[in-house]
């Protein structure tokens, strides 16, 4: 079972080519699905993606991991969890929120969406970060 770079598309009926999807563009689709669900606080990245957001490039990719193979389309997501959330409705919510997304915008259907909390945000962890930013 070998990786795959793009992932390439059924020929339709048609017969004007064919179409590619790179990875990135599935980590894209599902970073900004999963962060649009109510009780995300935000996407683990690496230091990288942190320094990349401080100069003013946001990264929708951050936190999602991408595996294609064989089987189908697997989709890790890194996310840290508002305090006070039921974070198994929010990681359902999540699953959901990627597969429709991933459905309307690729026609494809993710073999499986795994969801990854990493830690909680308390409400004074985002004041202290937005005061350091100023």
């Amino acid at each position: 079972m070998g990786e795959f770079n793009v992932l390439e598309m059924e020929q339709g009926s048609n017969g004007q080519g064919k179409v590619e999807i790179a990875p990135e563009v599935i980590e894209v689709i599902a970073g900004i699905a999963a962060s649009e669900v109510e009780g995300v606080s935000q996407m683990r990245g690496n230091f990288a993606t942190g320094v990349v957001e401080r100069l003013g490039k946001k990264n929708h990719g951050k936190g999602v991991k991408v595996e294609l193979s064989e089987s189908g389309i697997k989709v890790d997501v890194y996310c840290l969890m508002k305090f006070g959330v039921s974070i198994p409705a929010v990681a359902s919510k999540i699953q959901d929120n990627i597969r429709q997304a991933l459905l309307n915008m690729t026609a494809l259907d993710a073999e499986a969406v795994n969801i990854h909390v990493v830690g909680i945000q308390f409400e004074n962890q985002k004041q202290e970060a937005e005061e350091e930013l100023e």
